[in-house]
């Protein structure tokens, strides 16, 4: 068994953007300009944008928070996503996701500029990404691409099963890997919360990317020997023994999975710390595309 260490591989991709963003300053150019906007205190939310923040000061970006309350209108979120789109020096903007329930999650993320879409969720970046055209990848995505690839993983041929059907992971890592590219060319069978017997499919798969949001799910005998697993899960689970009074897991039954795997992400330091720096990788293409 290996780790797949997206943590290590992250940490390179960062050091690669700062080479870059280096030269650009070198030019006389300025640096690539990232903007988030948070709406509310979701403690995850918090966490996940202050490390986008950290990364953008670490590799020479410049970055923007804009922090709105929980309660604000629709109007007032969707007149700062027009100061973004219309702002020449920001160059990508992501609007973090979950949005409060009184606010249309669909109709806001149509509304951020394709062109600063460095999420990758807009339908047009979608599109595109779906007739493996150039565009945005959503960055969770876009990072299990990269970690198969640093990894030589092996994919054409090879069964893929995704577990879980979202726009955020599910549907793009499944259209990714079905792509004729490298990686890619594989044969992928995405199933979800509705598929009869899981196990089935998973039993036969060479490759398991579960992103289906259930803590420990995939266990040891729902897998067959020597299977690649990316484990896109990432939940709090109390647990009274830590400082914080929970603790990070995925949605692999870890501990038991790792013997039966080749290859294995762990969580924490998997697929998330790749999403942050694919994330910036696509603000670097955003600003080049200016």
């Amino acid at each position: 068994m290996q780790l797949l260490d997206g943590k290590f591989i992250s940490n390179k991709i960062k050091e690669e953007i700062r080479e870059e963003v280096e030269a650009l300053k070198k030019n006389g150019e300025r640096p690539p300009h990232l903007a988030a906007i948070l709406v509310g205190n979701d403690g995850a939310s918090l966490t996940y944008v202050g490390s986008k923040v950290r990364s953008c000061e670490k590799i020479g970006f410049d970055s923007t928070l804009i922090k709105l309350d929980e309660d604000i209108s629709e109007d007032i979120l969707i007149a700062n996503i027009n100061k973004l789109n219309n702002d020449s020096d920001i160059d990508g903007f992501i609007v973090q996701l979950p949005l409060p329930k009184h606010i249309d999650e669909e109709k806001i993320l149509k509304l951020v500029d394709p062109a600063k879409d460095v999420d990758g969720f807009h339908p047009y970046n979608f599109g595109k990404m779906a007739q493996n055209l150039d565009s945005f990848i959503p960055a969770t995505p876009h990072g299990i691409i990269e970690l198969i690839k640093r990894y030589n993983i092996e994919t054409e041929g090879k069964h893929v099963v995704v577990i879980g059907r979202s726009n955020i992971v599910g549907r793009p890592i499944s259209i990714l890997l079905s792509n004729k590219s490298n990686p890619g060319n594989s044969t992928v069978t995405l199933v979800h919360s509705r598929t009869k017997d899981i196990s089935f499919y998973t039993k036969t798969a060479d490759i398991l990317v579960v992103a289906l949001g259930i803590p420990n799910f995939l266990k040891s005998d729902m897998i067959k020997k020597d299977a690649v697993v990316i484990d896109v899960g990432i939940t709090r689970v109390q647990d009274l023994t830590k400082e914080k009074g929970y603790k990070i897991v995925g949605d692999v039954d870890f501990e038991s999975v790792k013997l039966k795997s080749s290859f294995i992400t762990p969580v924490p330091g998997g697929v998330g710390p790749m999403t942050i720096a694919m994330l910036l990788k696509n603000t670097l293409k955003a600003r080049k595309n200016q």
